[in-house]
């Protein structure tokens, strides 16, 4: 069985057992996090997709670990100018593993 969810204004598509890397979310490690937003649940030969979410369906996941991605480097560079900047950015990011899906 999969599904398909949205969380953090991305579709993730997931089984029981996948461990994905989704946008920030607010909870501690070792906790559990349902996603209600589950556009497609399906398996052999019968899928739901909702309009825009399946009734009644849910996602339940364990959280493994909150982390930060790689350093990304942005270089601002004025020609003509001798000015340039740099900055660094880390996304923010929960690591769960799913445990479930209902629907």
């Amino acid at each position: 069985m999969y599904a398909v969810i949205l969380t953090g204004g991305k579709q993730y598509s997931v089984k029981v057992g996948d461990s994905i890397y989704v946008e920030k979310l607010g909870v501690e490690a070792d906790s559990e996090v349902t996603f209600d937003k589950v556009l497609a649940v399906g398996e052999e030969g019968a899928v739901k997709v909702g309009a825009p979410v399946v009734e009644g369906a849910s996602v339940v996941g364990k959280v493994v670990k909150n982390g930060k991605g790689k350093k990304l480097n942005i270089i601002t560079y004025r020609p003509k100018k001798g000015s340039m900047v740099r900055k660094g950015h880390r996304q923010p990011y929960t690591k769960v593993e799913i445990t479930a899906i209902n629907g």
